[in-house]
């Protein structure tokens, strides 16, 4: 039989019948609930009885919410979220929010609270600069990359949590909508008419669609570390010290229920993109300034990956043969594959299906150059990332893609 699905009518009596719920909200007091969930898979509320107390309640369909009943997709991509987000929050306890309770049959999470925090995409859209966020999940790729590695847990559990993470379908998904479907014929492709062009040059670039196999094999089979999975500026939270800009005392990575063993790279890669993403909003709107600080968190959110993994290395469980000379290839290989990431990431938000809104929400005529330098910046980077992979290469030509075919 299926399951139901929560209402803001049921969910006072559900929070009754779960005490661990009970115990952070009260449902005989509840004031408001609000259904969140934007995204493209869950039912997301939040709830807040009148003490202040707040709670979030996320379910997972049996489908596909951005489609619907046509696209089944397991619910049991709830079970993987919940243990991701819990040895995550194991190894970096303040860069990931706290899952109070889990429903195993209604495919149920609880968890913390996030009103006091943004998104982190709508924060970039709305021109806000949240100084230290990027640093912050360096360190928590870094945390995650090192601690569920063979570098930091012992073999044989990692063995078992490797198996438990298996994550078909979720994979399938990315391994169709982010390295097969932008770069072949037919899928679910959709670019403006000014962009139909720039769709079909990447699609006709043999060196282009030779990358994106080689990044959709690491995707498949290095399985490095329990990867978020899907880690962009919409799946991490942010909260100014002071107001709603400046310098973060907080930011948190949620959302993980595409977390599987995979390359550690892609976390990084997907962070890269979609700063490149921000900033090809800002330069299409003139902000110049805005839109070189956008592409400098690449090499901040790199920088704090690197130290932070450098940091770990001396305690790694086997430096008979993982030496100081391996971490150095190890980066370096990482880093390299950072720029194929983000490439294979930057072009299936412009041309693929879920695009990102930082460029979906321009006025026309501004969204083509903003979607055409995406594309340049993904082409130049398979071909360039071999000659010089440091982030101010990429970062350089990357500023010059964005500004030479901005059209504002």
């Amino acid at each position: 039989m299926p399951y139901s699905f929560l209402t803001a009518e049921t969910i006072p009596d559900y929070i009754r019948e779960h005490p661990q719920l009970a115990d952070r909200i009260d449902a005989a007091v509840i004031v408001d609930v609000t259904e969140v969930g934007d995204g493209n898979l869950n039912l997301v509320f939040i709830i807040r009885d009148v003490r202040g107390g707040g709670l979030v309640l996320k379910q997972a369909l049996p489908y596909v919410r951005l489609v619907g009943p046509d696209w089944p997709m397991t619910p049991e991509r709830a079970r993987h979220e919940v243990e991701a987000l819990r040895l995550h929050r194991s190894l970096a306890p303040n860069l990931v929010p706290e899952v109070f309770h889990f429903d195993a049959d209604r495919y149920i999470l609880g968890m913390e609270d996030l009103s006091d925090h943004r998104v982190w995409r709508g924060a970039l859209n709305d021109g806000l600069m949240h100084e230290g966020a990027a640093e912050l999940m360096g360190e928590y790729v870094a945390a995650v990359a090192f601690g569920t590695s063979i570098f930091g847990m012992d073999p044989e559990e990692q063995k078992m949590i490797a198996a438990r993470s298996t994550n078909p379908q979720l994979c399938t998904i990315t391994e169709d909508l982010v390295f097969t479907e932008p770069f072949s014929l037919g899928g679910r492709n959709t670019v403006i008419p000014a962009n139909e062009g720039d769709a079909a040059a990447l699609i006709a670039d043999d060196v282009m669609v030779k990358a994106m196999g080689q990044a959709k094999f690491a995707f498949m089979t290095h399985g490095e570390a329990l990867i978020h999975g899907d880690l962009h500026t919409g799946s991490v939270m942010v909260r100014a010290a002071s107001g709603d800009d400046g310098p973060v005392d907080s930011a948190k990575a949620f959302d993980s229920e595409f977390a599987f063993y995979g390359p550690v790279a892609f976390d990084l890669g997907a962070l890269w993109a979609n700063y490149t993403i921000a900033a090809a909003r800002a330069t299409a709107l003139g902000e110049d300034a805005r839109a070189a600080w956008c592409l400098d968190l690449c090499d901040a959110t790199w920088g704090s990956f690197e130290n932070a993994f450098r940091t770990a290395w001396p305690t790694r469980r086997d430096p008979r043969v993982f030496t100081d000379d391996f971490c150095d290839d190890l980066l370096a290989r990482w880093r390299s594959d950072t720029w194929l990431f983000a490439a294979a990431k930057m072009s299936r938000r412009v041309v693929g299906l879920a695009k990102a809104s930082d460029v979906e929400t321009l006025p026309e005529d501004l969204r083509e150059g903003a979607a055409r330098g995406l594309l340049q910046t993904a082409r130049a980077a398979v071909r360039l990332r071999a000659e010089d992979s440091g982030t101010s290469h990429y970062i350089a030509m990357a500023g010059d893609a964005l500004r030479t075919n901005s059209t504002r």
